[in-house]
């Protein structure tokens, strides 16, 4: 069983910095952060493969966020630099315990509003 309990968000102004916070714990492969915004669909921010530490991002955030991991203590950082009214929403963790990175468990999200 895996939980996810993410923390960080907040109010900032564009051009702000923020960073969230993900503990997981349990066993997985991958775990990564989704974002959604008021009446848009869930959409991927990126993964960090907890093995190795390999990440990857949406085109939108490459440059600005950053994905880091501690094995030790089981949290996943997420850094976000140069924030941007659009990336407003409530930011999710969530993990994949297979391969395919079908993330398969959800924390319950947190909010993250920058303002112009």
């Amino acid at each position: 069983q895996v939980q996810l309990v993410e923390s960080g968000g907040g109010l900032v102004q564009a051009g702000d910095s923020l960073r969230v916070s993900c503990q997981a714990s349990g066993r997985y492969y991958t775990v990564g952060w989704f974002r959604q915004a008021p009446g848009k669909e869930r959409e991927f921010v990126g993964w960090i493969r907890w093995r190795d530490g390999t990440t990857n991002y949406t085109d939108s955030v490459k440059g600005r966020f950053k994905i880091s991991r501690d094995i030790a203590s089981r949290t996943m950082w997420m850094q976000m630099n140069s924030l941007k009214p659009e990336d407003t929403a409530v930011y999710y963790c969530a993990a994949s315990t297979n391969w395919d990175l079908s993330f398969d468990y959800w924390g319950r999200g947190t909010q993250v509003t920058v303002s112009s």
